[in-house]
């Protein structure tokens, strides 16, 4: 007897909280009820035999609808629901999202006397994604080791530490956190947070694409994003430069910052 169905997302992950609405011929709700946390819908009580419209909502996602027969046992199986994300884009499930240093990148690119670029990375650094259920409230929070910089050049790296630039001893550490998304287009999306660089806090938005999850070899889950952003050094007071023949910047006065992100799912208690 009752309601039966499955609430999905186009990845099979369970959408939690979904809300199943029946209504009758007339357009009468008869019955309401919430999935539970593996996007199960299941209810007890018996339904009068006939057709009823099943609807099917959730925050962050395209409504569904289609019509329900139920049985002359007061039973109705809908089966599984697949819901589009909001704009037919996909994110990773709900919940936290650890980073995974040793399968991401954080580097930077500086243009180098106005005809080549430079590229260096930091190699220590740790962080969190929560995606929430309503997409625009995710958050991130990362942290960066400002001493683990690496250009392939112990010269260059040690200047890059020092009071021109990073001046790692008295700002150890580069954070970002990020408090919302928006979309961008189809897999795209932008984070809006704030860069704590060199001491001075700055607005600065991430041009984020989702490129998929998956599991992994280790029984864990992860999700796969790329970012860019460009910085002015001047923004964060690193105006350090060196001028060479005809006016020409030895260092470029803007960064381009490229991420390569994997992230793991953290356990469900």
């Amino acid at each position: 007897m009752g309601l039966r169905a499955q609430v999905r997302t186009r990845d099979g992950w369970a959408v939690q909280h979904a809300v199943v609405t029946l209504t009758d011929t007339t357009g009468t709700q008869v019955l309401r009820a919430e999935a539970d946390a593996d996007g199960v819908v299941r209810t007890d009580e018996a339904l009068v035999p006939g057709p009823y419209t099943a609807i099917v909502t959730a925050v962050g996602y395209a409504p569904y609808a289609s019509t329900a027969l139920v049985t002359a046992s007061g039973r109705a199986e809908i089966g599984t629901v697949v819901l589009p994300r909001q704009g037919g884009t996909e994110m990773p499930p709900p919940g936290v999202w650890s980073l995974d240093p040793a399968h991401s990148s954080v580097g930077a690119v500086a243009q180098h006397l106005g005809i080549s670029s430079v590229h260096g990375r930091f190699t220590e650094f740790g962080g969190r994604i929560e995606i929430a259920a309503d997409l625009a409230a995710s958050r991130v929070d990362a942290v960066i080791d400002a001493a683990s910089i690496d250009t392939g050049n112990a010269l260059r790296d040690k200047h890059l530490k020092s009071a021109d630039f990073l001046d790692v001893e008295r700002f150890p550490e580069i954070a970002y956190r990020g408090h919302g998304l928006t979309l961008a287009g189809p897999d795209r999306w932008t984070v809006h947070g704030t860069l704590r660089l060199h001491g001075i806090e700055r607005q600065v938005d991430l041009a984020l694409s989702y490129l998929g999850t998956g599991p992994d070899p280790w029984g864990g889950v992860r999700a796969a994003f790329s970012a860019t952003a460009e910085l002015r050094r001047e923004d964060f007071a690193m105006n350090y430069n060196q001028v060479v023949q005809a006016g020409i910047s030895a260092i470029g006065t803007t960064l381009k910052v490229e991420l390569a992100i994997q992230a793991v799912q953290d356990d469900i208690p």
